[in-house]
């Protein structure tokens, strides 16, 4: 057996174990703590709820984990397994030349992890978001909201790999530059059509209407020196009754985008101090560096699969003997999150900073007692566990812990 071979097959166990380790504190955390509300929450959350909360992260952490096992075995079944090869076979036994076999084989296995998935989305959605209230997806729903997905991904992604099967047979020993800008102009191009084009697909948009909440929010964009298309509302509550708010876009198609669902429980100031939030990770150019880090990980990727393109050990070792540019890039996109997995609990961290940093920028410009509020009534109304494991959180938590960010913030509103 290749060293190889043992090494992916190590590193996949070692973090699936991790994992499952982690999910299994953050489950004996928060049902320690279940019958307790912390104190800073007392006021606003009722015992009832905070241990439908804990409940809820436990159930949650649950689906996780029978995610990470089933996720592992497909992952092993496709490489090692020898799965990418006998696909691969089966459709040069058809007859197709290499460069349809090659996008052909891609959108194959592509099919087969989104349908693989499916059960778990399923459960999800119609077993623990209805058991806990906040599913509101019909079946019929679901299944559009899946093939749009699939179709879109489709249209998108296949002819982009169709152009990098090419360039890595015609761009000569540097393709793999050209495979980075290929992909770094697409990259920029699905940000800037995702908000215009995409998104309206799933769900409907329109503009926070005109009235004193309206003259608000673009008094504090003035303030904050923002230039935005337009603040929309999202029709989030055909799906789901969670709440959110989130930025997106880039250039002219930027804009804010609030859950309907998210305006029904806030009250006025403390919509302005969501958006503050959401302006602050702008304004502080986390949107720009989110983009040149993906960027600079894209560089290092395709650099990565340029010279994996010419050792010869590389897709045996994963189960392919007899490698093509198509196998190649299905293995290294299967294969680079085993790699990466050491590396989230940076990116989880940084995350956490930038959400503290916007936080402070929300103070700054709008009320942080506001945003305090804001955010109680977002992981009550969301049954957010406010007792997380904190390994847990290192490991995986985007935002920071509940009891961290309201102190914070309260500390940060005058007295």
């Amino acid at each position: 057996m290749h060293a190889f071979t043992i090494l992916f097959a190590a590193l996949l166990c070692a973090g699936l174990a991790l994992d499952l380790w982690l999910l299994r504190r953050q489950v004996a955390t928060v049902r320690a703590h279940r019958d307790t509300v912390p104190a800073p929450f007392a006021a606003s959350v009722t015992t009832e709820q905070h241990r439908k909360a804990a409940d809820y992260a436990t159930a949650l952490a649950r689906q996780s984990a029978v995610a990470s096992l089933w996720h592992a075995a497909l992952l092993l079944l496709l490489t090692i397994g020898g799965g990418i090869a006998a696909i691969d076979a089966a459709l040069a036994g058809q007859g197709f030349d290499s460069a349809w076999r090659g996008v052909i084989a891609v959108a194959a296995i592509g099919l087969l992890l989104a349908v693989a998935g499916l059960p778990l989305a399923a459960w999800r959605t119609f077993g623990i978001e209805a058991r806990f209230g906040f599913n509101r997806t019909t079946p019929l729903l679901f299944a559009i909201d899946h093939v749009k997905g699939l179709a879109i991904a489709a249209l998108l992604l296949l002819p982009l790999v169709a152009l990098l099967l090419w360039l890595m047979g015609r761009a000569g020993s540097a393709w793999w530059l050209w495979a980075f800008g290929a992909w770094a102009v697409f990259s920029l191009a699905l940000a800037w059509v995702w908000p215009r084009l995409i998104a309206p697909m799933f769900n409907r948009f329109h503009e926070l209407e005109p009235g004193a909440l309206r003259e608000r929010i673009d008094a504090l964009v003035r303030r904050c020196g923002f230039t935005v298309r337009g603040v929309r509302i999202m029709d989030g509550s055909r799906r789901s009754s969670h709440g959110n708010a989130y930025f997106t876009g880039i250039g002219s198609a930027k804009r804010v985008v609030f859950f309907d669902t998210l305006l029904e429980s806030l009250a006025p100031d403390e919509v302005e101090a969501v958006l503050a939030h959401e302006l602050g990770h702008y304004r502080l150019r986390h949107v720009a560096w989110g983009v040149t880090a993906s960027l600079a990980g894209a560089l290092a990727g395709c650099a990565t699969l340029g010279w994996l393109a010419r050792q010869g050990w590389f897709q045996p070792a994963l189960g392919v003997p007899d490698g093509t540019p198509h196998t190649l890039l299905l293995l290294f996109a299967l294969a680079a999150p085993v790699f990466l997995q050491p590396f989230a609990p940076i990116a989880a961290w940084l995350s956490r900073r930038r959400e503290f940093a916007a936080d402070r920028y929300a103070a700054r410009h709008a009320d942080g007692g506001a945003l305090a509020r804001a955010l109680v009534k977002l992981y009550r109304d969301n049954a957010t566990t406010l007792t997380p494991d904190a390994l847990y959180t290192a490991f995986n938590a985007s935002h920071p812990p509940a009891l961290q960010r309201i102190g914070r913030l309260m500390r940060s509103a005058p007295a």
